[in-house]
């Protein structure tokens, strides 16, 4: 489409923006990579129409929490195909984790990533540079040049920076730059070799446990050292119910600090690991019902205002090996929208402006993007989803590399049909022809 000459008219959707605490009934236009005012056009300005009855008009994701894989580990995921998987699940937005291979701790490695992404990508994707040399915890890598080059965001993410000295420089370097760390909160001291949760199903299946104690200890410190230096301090998946108070009571102190919490957190319990199943084996660990129950109620009272995915994709052959020696991780692009919908809002938690939320407005605010808006003059990062839609999933059918999900059989409802990333179609459900001639 050339969009100097066309655009588009999307007809009586329900329009849902977070923003402005808009839902209702309406159209939208899209011309220039931008939501506009038809009035601003002349008569015989070419609209082609979208037909959204019965759909949702929303503001695309953003996923502040993916592994992409590449450079380094392409057989598990690339640019390509992870960005593909991301607008299949109405995320258009991503930001790629440093643990690749090289390590995203130098300018050159954040340019690649870049560039690759500008030719390969489907959706928006913004690096993020390494707290640390080599993610090792030795040395600070070099954060003006990591930003200059990209790097949205700094992190050690897959592992956590055990040295509180180094952490202090490094938030008061990261201050300076008014740029956020996002932080993997893991005394390894205490998780030491864990592959699950310590409690009753570690001790009944015999597997090392990693004690919940092991993520709030960093999750304390975090704290401590955030209300010294006033950094931006975002926690990476939190999972259990003693992090959640301690986030709830330094937000209450006024300290500047925000934190996640991912869909497989929200809808499993350490008791799916009961078959050595490793699709359910992940960093932080599957915890217990109340740590479940508390992860929910921060997502509902706002207490948590990011909702990612952690996508961490391996290959089949990496995960079809005895629990303890199989890597963490699970898939979640194409699954994060369905899951939050089934766990928050048909479960009557959370409202639909709410949940959109903590996928939209809650990552761009920690990040410094642009918010998410259908206003006019925002950019038409937009998704099409059909509330009512009821399906299946199948790790067989995605189109991220990765199959190792922990949700494989479970029925859903809502399933996206279309994603539009600056006013072009980059995904549509396949069959569903929604532009009306």
């Amino acid at each position: 489409m050339d969009n100097k000459k066309t655009g588009f008219h999307i007809s009586s959707g329900r329009l849902i923006d977070p923003l402005s605490c808009r839902d209702e009934i309406g159209d939208l236009y899209v011309a220039g990579g931008k939501i506009v005012d038809p009035t601003d056009f002349p008569a015989d300005f070419q609209w082609l129409r979208i037909d959204a009855q019965g759909l949702i008009i929303a503001p695309g994701l953003i996923d502040m929490h993916v592994h992409l894989r590449e450079p380094g580990e392409t057989r598990k995921e690339t640019i390509r195909t992870g960005t593909l998987a991301a607008a299949a699940g109405g995320i258009t937005t991503v930001v790629a984790m440093p643990n690749t291979i090289p390590p995203t701790d130098n300018p050159d490695t954040i340019t690649w990533i870049r560039k690759k992404a500008e030719k390969e990508a489907v959706v928006k994707v913004y690096p993020t540079g390494c707290i640390t040399e080599g993610r090792r915890g030795e040395k600070l890598s070099p954060f003006q040049s990591l930003v200059q080059a990209g790097a949205i965001a700094l992190s050690d993410d897959g592992n956590c920076v055990q040295n509180s000295r180094m952490m202090y420089l490094a938030m008061e370097f990261a201050s300076i730059l008014n740029v956020p760390i996002l932080d993997h909160c893991e005394d390894t001291a205490l998780s030491n070799g864990g592959v699950m949760n310590e409690g009753y199903w570690s001790t009944l299946l015999g597997l090392p446990g990693w004690p919940s104690v092991a993520e709030e200890i960093m999750v304390s410190r975090d704290i401590l050292l955030c209300e010294k230096t006033q950094a931006r301090i975002h926690l990476q998946h939190l999972t259990t119910e003693g992090s959640v108070r301690l986030l709830r009571e330094a937000k209450k102190r006024g300290i500047p600090i925000s934190a996640e919490v991912c869909p497989h957190h929200i809808a499993l319990t350490e008791s799916a690991l009961r078959d050595y199943d490793t699709r359910f084996k992940m960093n932080p660990p599957l915890r217990g019902q109340k740590d479940r129950e508390a992860l929910i109620e921060a997502i509902v009272d706002g207490t948590i205002e990011v909702i990612a995915s952690d996508h961490a994709p391996h290959t089949v052959f990496e995960k079809e090996v005895e629990f303890e020696k199989a890597p963490f991780g699970v898939v979640g692009l194409e699954t994060l929208l369905a899951v939050c919908l089934k766990e928050l809002y048909f479960s009557k938690k959370m409202s639909l402006l709410d949940l959109f939320s903590r996928l939209t407005l809650g990552p761009s605010r920690v990040l410094g993007l642009p918010q998410p808006s259908l206003d006019y003059g925002s950019s038409a990062d937009l998704i099409l989803l059909d509330l009512g839609a009821e399906w299946t999933v199948e790790a067989s059918q995605f189109l991220s590399k990765g199959r190792n999900t922990p949700f494989e059989g479970l029925s859903l409802k809502g399933k996206v049909v279309l994603t539009m990333v600056e006013g072009q179609i980059v995904w549509k459900m396949e069959g569903k022809d929604l532009v009306v001639k």
